[in-house]
């Protein structure tokens, strides 16, 4: 009498007995032909006889890592996302394992795309893929353009002070009470010294600007000054000067703000 019992994990049993000789009973231990699923992970498992390839898992891991980064959605769930990941990280898949100059990178396009990236300047001396020029910016030094008003500002604070000597001369009441004399200094006074100092300087110098840059070639500090001074002008919009340090021509544009170098020069 055979007898087969089926077990779950996989293993046929038979119980053999037999009447020769007595009663013998032994065991045959047959093991059924298993079939593993190569899908490893839930994730990959679409159905029993088809499975994505490595390329497939990539362009989606990428198209979701795209759509919850750039489009602020997910086109999957954490749990898929995490299987999927687990699953190229185990068939060796170098993109799910970015470099760091790769997450900076993404985290930079990231910022963009979100508007909450940081300025970025550019000065000093650099060079146009374009033009394929050397040049600098340039911008105003206001220190300079304020001693031009200077000396105009000690010969109007002159003319105030000989008039009030002279109205003292004739004897005229200069005190004022409070808050009258304060009224008159910071509201009277000062305001008619700015504006003669401002009238003399342009009488002079009119419509003046002064530039500064740092020079292409060495990188030394040069000014430019633009205007009229007594019916003679600067020259234009430009001006050539010569470095004080390597004694390199250099071009100044009142337009562009840009210091470049002349045309066969190098830098």
């Amino acid at each position: 009498m055979d007898k087969l019992i089926d077990l779950d994990y996989g293993t046929t049993f038979y119980f053999n007995i037999s009447s020769f000789g007595g009663v013998l009973c032994f065991f045959q231990v047959k093991l059924k032909k298993m079939k593993f699923d190569s899908n490893i992970m839930p994730y990959c498992s679409l159905d029993k006889q088809q499975k994505k390839t490595i390329g497939e898992m990539e362009q989606e891991f990428l198209q979701a890592l795209q759509s919850f980064y750039y489009e602020g959605k997910a086109i999957m769930s954490n749990e898929e996302f995490d299987n999927l990941k687990e699953e190229l990280m185990w068939e060796g898949s170098s993109v799910v394992m970015l470099s760091s100059d790769e997450q900076k990178f993404l985290e930079a396009s990231m910022a963009y795309v979100s508007e909450d990236g940081s300025d970025i300047v550019a000065e000093g001396p650099r060079c146009s893929l374009r033009s394929r020029k050397v040049y600098s910016d340039l911008s105003v030094d206001y220190l300079k353009m304020f001693l031009i008003n200077v000396p105009a500002a000690v010969v109007a604070l002159g003319l105030f002070f000989s008039w009030m000597t002279s109205l003292v001369l004739k004897s005229l009441p200069l005190e004022l009470p409070e808050p009258f004399s304060f009224i008159f200094t910071w509201f009277a006074a000062l305001p008619l010294i700015l504006w003669l100092s401002f009238t003399l300087t342009n009488v002079i110098v009119r419509d003046f600007l002064i530039l500064k840059g740092l020079c292409p070639n060495c990188g030394t500090e040069n000014t430019s000054f633009f205007g009229t001074i007594l019916s003679i002008s600067s020259g234009g919009t430009t001006n050539t000067v010569k470095c004080t340090n390597c004694q390199t021509p250099l071009v100044f544009d009142q337009d562009t703000r840009l210091i470049t170098l002349p045309e066969g020069s190098e830098a």
